[in-house]
C-alpha cells in the first residue's frame, strides 16, 4: 500500500505532481504537506499509526518551472489528437510528416511536423501539401507550456481525485484531456492555460 500513488496539490489546490504514498506520508509528518484526503486506511509503525493519503497539499506554494515541450513523436500525436492532419482519420499507425519537406529547405520545428497515416505519407511524398494537392486539417503550432501529465487510470481509479482534477475544474486551471493514444491516455495540466 506504501506505492499506491498520491495527488499533490500545490497551495492554491492546483494538481502539482503525483507521489507514492510512503513520500507523501514523510512530507506530511515533516510539515511540509497536509492531508486532505485519506481514504484508504492506516499504517502502523511500533509507536505511531499514519493516515493513507489519497491526496495531500503543500503547505508552501512550489513554482514550477516553464520548460519548452520536446519535439517527440508522442508528443506531435498528443497534440494532433492521435488524427493524420490531411485526411482525419484516427489511428493507432501513425507517422510523423514534415509539412516542408527537409530535402526542400523544411525545419525540424513544431509548425513543420504533423500527424499523418502511413497512406497519407506516401501519397505525400517528398512534395508540400500544395504540390501534392493534399491539405492540412489544422495548422502546426508548438504546444503552450510543459505543462504536467497525470496519467488517465489513476484518475479513472482514484475517484477522490475528480473534484480536484475535473474536466470542469480543467477549463479554469488549464487542464484538458489529452487524446488517448495507443497505449495510455493523460490528463495534461498546463500553468500557461490549454
Amino acid at each position: 500500500m506504501t506505492d499506491a500513488p498520491v495527488l499533490v496539490l500545490n497551495q492554491g489546490f492546483e494538481p502539482h505532481d503525483v507521489c507514492r504514498t510512503r513520500r507523501a506520508i514523510v512530507l506530511v509528518y515533516c510539515g511540509k504537506a497536509e492531508l486532505v484526503e485519506d481514504s484508504r486506511g492506516e499504517v502502523h509503525t511500533v509507536s505511531e499509526s499514519f493516515a493513507i493519503p489519497s491526496v495531500i497539499r503543500l503547505t508552501q506554494r512550489v513554482r514550477r518551472p516553464v520548460h519548452e515541450r520536446r519535439l517527440i513523436r508522442l508528443e506531435v500525436f498528443m497534440r494532433d489528437g492521435y488524427t493524420c492532419q490531411y485526411c482525419g482519420r484516427g489511428t493507432r499507425d501513425l507517422t510523423l510528416d514534415h509539412v516542408v519537406p527537409r530535402s526542400q529547405g523544411g525545419v525540424h520545428s513544431w509548425e513543420n511536423v504533423v500527424s499523418a497515416c502511413k497512406t497519407c505519407n506516401r501519397r505525400k511524398g517528398g512534395r508540400t501539401p500544395d504540390e501534392a494537392g493534399m491539405k492540412l486539417l489544422s495548422e502546426p503550432t508548438a504546444p503552450r507550456g510543459y505543462g504536467y501529465h497525470v496519467p488517465y487510470h489513476y484518475f479513472c481509479t482514484h475517484t477522490e481525485w475528480q473534484k480536484y482534477v475535473s474536466e470542469r475544474a480543467g477549463l479554469t486551471l488549464g487542464l484538458r484531456l489529452a487524446a488517448p493514444g495507443p497505449d495510455v491516455a493523460l490528463w495534461s495540466w498546463s500553468p500557461t492555460g490549454p
